[in-house]
């Protein structure tokens, strides 16, 4: 009789069922890793090989070393492009990092109604990123709402600021009358303040019927966004204005999404922290700077390293607005390559790939360098 020993097929069945397991794991995987494969490792391996030769989409490829590259970094587009790319990336990226962890701290708070006002807040990154550059395009065209609102500041600027003046004084007056009573008001008191806007707008309405104070004829304001305007630093064009409003709009688009994971990451914050903070007298300033900040340093980090990332890459915007301002003041390394490979005729396509090589050279060391000396080491 044949004695079965239950410790021997313990392993066989142990590996069998860790066999399937893989299988069953890579067949899921199996379409993301082909095409993985197909669109990103073959076609950055094309890219790196293309990049040495003389291929325009039409002729065989030969060849010819580094010269695509010395005709990149010689081509003022290039150099334009790279400059305006380095300033958005570092721009748009500080400030959607600064305004996604200010929103997610106010959304973190347990008031009435956040549910709505977390879901209002997150509507701008659902929608179409071509819908929100025609939007943005509409406000800030010649005679968009940009110019009109400038345009009604400057008509109602003398009754604005008389209603804001008298309000001002009324509001320190009677915060010093209360306190020369030895009662407590602070100088935003809102029972003070509604009196003090009650007192502004009678005052405001009075100069204005007797003709005092009234609205002034202005001529249009016309200012136009999309031309070839530039912020300067010593005779040196840094910032142009057409991509100042394309970084205004990457801002509003991108701030709700990178929100979510600063929101995940402070209600991972233990609370007894903030109720340390709180025993010790700490202001919410300083709770954020010296609890909250620290805390979120790996998401922090994670959040940089996207925003360089897609920064680095925009082109969508840039295609849609086009010809409506000029190309040197908007072009960047992704729209740069696309041009290259897409113009009309014989198209560069060596030097655009030479710029593609060059543009992820680029991220990958922004990514090493933030790694290697900002990233905290929890995030390891």
């Amino acid at each position: 009789m044949t004695v079965t020993n239950p410790t021997a097929k313990r392993p066989k069945a142990a590996r069998s069922k860790q066999s399937q397991t893989t299988t069953t794991a890579m067949l899921f995987l199996a379409p993301f890793l082909i095409t993985t494969l197909i669109f990103f490792f073959y076609a950055f391996g094309r890219a790196i090989y293309y990049s040495f030769t003389d291929f325009n989409l039409f002729n065989t490829p030969k060849l010819i070393g580094i010269e695509p590259y010395r005709d990149v970094l010689a081509d003022p587009s290039f150099r334009r492009a790279l400059a305006n790319s380095l300033i958005f990336a570092i721009v748009t990226t500080t400030l959607q990092t600064i305004f996604s962890l200010l929103m997610a701290v106010a959304l973190n708070n347990k008031i009435r109604g956040i549910a709505f006002f977390r879901s209002a807040w997150y509507m701008p990154s659902i929608t179409s990123s071509v819908v929100i550059t025609l939007i943005f395009l509409w406000l800030f065209q010649r005679r968009g709402i940009a110019n009109y609102l400038i345009t009604q500041w400057q008509a109602y600027q003398p009754i604005v600021l008389t209603l804001l003046g008298v309000l001002i004084v009324v509001q320190i007056a009677q915060v010093l009358w209360e306190r020369s009573r030895k009662l407590p008001a602070g100088w935003l008191d809102p029972a003070l303040a509604a009196v003090s806007a009650l007192i502004a707008i009678i005052v405001v309405l009075i100069l204005n019927t007797t003709g005092l104070v009234s609205v002034r004829e202005v001529a249009p304001y016309d200012y136009q966004y999309f031309a070839d305007k530039w912020i300067s630093i010593g005779g040196v064009r840094v910032l142009s204005i057409p991509l100042l409003v394309i970084i205004i709009q990457n801002t509003f688009t991108t701030v709700p999404t990178l929100m979510l994971f600063f929101l995940a990451g402070l209600q991972s914050i233990p609370g007894s922290l903030y109720e340390a903070a709180d025993i010790d007298g700490a202001t919410p300033f300083q709770k954020l700077m010296n609890v909250t900040v620290p805390m979120l340093r790996p998401v922090t980090f994670y959040v940089v390293t996207v925003g360089l990332i897609g920064t680095m890459q925009m082109f969508d915007q840039v295609a849609v607005i086009g010809s409506a301002a000029p190309q040197d003041t908007l072009i960047t390394l992704a729209f740069y390559v696309y041009t290259n490979t897409f113009k009309n005729g014989a198209a560069p396509v060596n030097m655009a790939s030479a710029a593609a090589i060059v543009l992820a050279l680029i991220i990958l060391s922004m990514v090493f360098v933030q790694r290697k000396f900002f990233v905290a080491p929890e995030a390891n």
